[in-house]
């Protein structure tokens, strides 16, 4: 199956938020698009116009063009969405090594192997 540009577009975004540690409701509230429609966009089912990439963009404080050339790359290297969903939900923790440096002064790189793990909410466990 063919990484579709939405998809690869969204997983570019997630991969940018996780990386700086900010929920979809702060990246939301800041881009001034609807919760679910951002996670819509980051899951790959919803086009983004122009407009809303660059709001999204702004809100993750990343040049678009960054995106578009990890988007560039997502796609040249073949990427399957499998692929990416399989890793988005794999449970493994993250490695200990960081991303390596771009090439770009001021610009993120984000390892496409880099795993996130986030733990339940306190309150979440304690009410279950």
């Amino acid at each position: 199956m063919a990484l579709l540009l939405r998809e690869a577009i969204g997983d570019s975004l997630r991969r940018t938020r996780v990386s700086q540690s900010r929920t979809l409701r702060e990246v939301s509230n800041s881009a001034r698009v609807s919760l679910g429609y951002l996670s819509e966009v980051e899951r790959g089912r919803k086009e983004a116009s122009s407009e809303l990439l660059a709001a999204i963009c702004d809100a993750l404080e990343v040049p678009l063009s960054d995106v578009l050339v990890d988007v560039s790359e997502s796609l040249s290297d073949g990427t399957s969405a499998k692929r990416a969903d399989t890793e988005r939900h794999a449970v493994e923790s993250a490695p200990a090594e960081a991303p390596a440096a771009s090439a770009r002064p001021g610009s993120t790189t984000i390892a496409r192997d880099t795993r996130v793990v986030i733990p339940a909410p306190a309150q979440a466990l304690a009410a279950a």
